[in-house]
């Protein structure tokens, strides 16, 4: 199971704040541009974002139902910031990856310690 929706209000609130400054910049980490589905506000929110095969593959660690993952789904795509480049992203596709063969395997005992089994996949527009 992916992490719970009170770490996830705690991390909304207190660790996105400190860490949305430099996570564009770091390796394995992204931030992702979106539109709320409801209110059309814009949203940053930072993710574990990896490249495979000419994919972007962000790895839900709050699960599929976290609303930043139904906005990009909702909106077709979102920008990512990563490693310090923009990037526009299309047709989003969330994979269920019990082995976690989509990400790193340096990044899979984390995940896999967190509960994470589904990935969003992303292209490069």
């Amino acid at each position: 199971m992916p992490l719970s929706r009170k770490v996830a209000r705690f991390n909304e609130r207190v660790t996105n704040h400190v860490t949305r400054p430099f996570v564009p910049h770091l390796p394995g980490f992204g931030l992702v541009v979106h539109t709320g589905r409801k209110s059309g506000r814009a949203y940053r929110t930072p993710v574990n974002v990896f490249v495979r095969d000419g994919r972007f593959v962000l790895a839900l660690t709050y699960g599929r139902q976290a609303e930043w993952v139904k906005n990009v789904l909702a909106s077709g795509g979102c920008e990512l910031v990563t490693r310090g480049r923009h990037h526009r992203l299309v047709d989003p596709e969330i994979v269920h990856d019990d082995d976690l063969a989509s990400i790193p395997p340096a990044a899979r005992p984390i995940l896999r310690r967190i509960g994470v089994t589904d990935v969003l996949l992303l292209r490069d527009s």
